[in-house]
């Protein structure tokens, strides 16, 4: 009977932690994806003939010097898909694990698509169009996609529970079934 409440208790713990790490400084998803990030956005650029140098966390794209920032990496976004994996009611481990990867994948894939869309506006266009295009794709596009990457992970993998809401009912539920 306690099984649902220790679970989701583990649950909200893990959540907790998750929001906490990037407070205290300790921005894991950033460290564990910003080189990958900025070397695999780097090399089709490279590819494509431009000049392109990587330094530290400086991209230098044919003279034009950009600091990739913990935001270049869409940390918050593998932030929120694993916050929505952790409150969603009856995710088991291995499950929400699988949703988690792919869902990475997909986030990672995009960012990279966007970085390099980026780099070749900054080549060939310059920096007002580079400046616009980064501002729709910061406040716009990149919560969209968000969005739309869990909204595919849930038709995908059948999740038919809400996160947070399908908690809500069920503590409900458990509340005015002991009353």
């Amino acid at each position: 009977k306690m099984k649902y409440e220790k679970h989701l208790a583990a649950r909200v713990a893990l959540t907790i932690i998750i929001l906490i790490l990037p407070l205290i400084g300790l921005n894991i998803v950033d460290m564990a994806l910003q080189k990958p990030t900025m070397y695999i956005s780097y090399l089709p650029i490279k590819l494509m003939g431009y000049g392109i140098s990587i330094e530290d966390n400086i991209i230098n794209m044919q003279g034009n010097l950009l600091r990739f920032v913990a935001a270049c990496t869409a940390t918050s976004a593998y932030y929120l898909l694993a916050i929505l994996i952790l409150l969603t009611k009856e995710m088991n481990f291995r499950r929400g694990l699988k949703i988690f990867i792919t869902g990475t994948i997909l986030i990672l894939l995009m960012n990279v698509i966007r970085i390099d869309i980026l780099l070749v506006v900054l080549a060939e266009k310059g920096t007002n169009l580079f400046t616009s295009l980064h501002l729709l794709f910061w406040e716009v596009v990149s919560s969209v996609y968000v969005a739309a990457v869990w909204i595919f992970l849930v038709k995908y993998y059948k999740i038919k529970n809400i996160p947070v809401i399908s908690d809500i009912k069920e503590l409900y539920r458990k509340t005015k079934r002991k009353h």
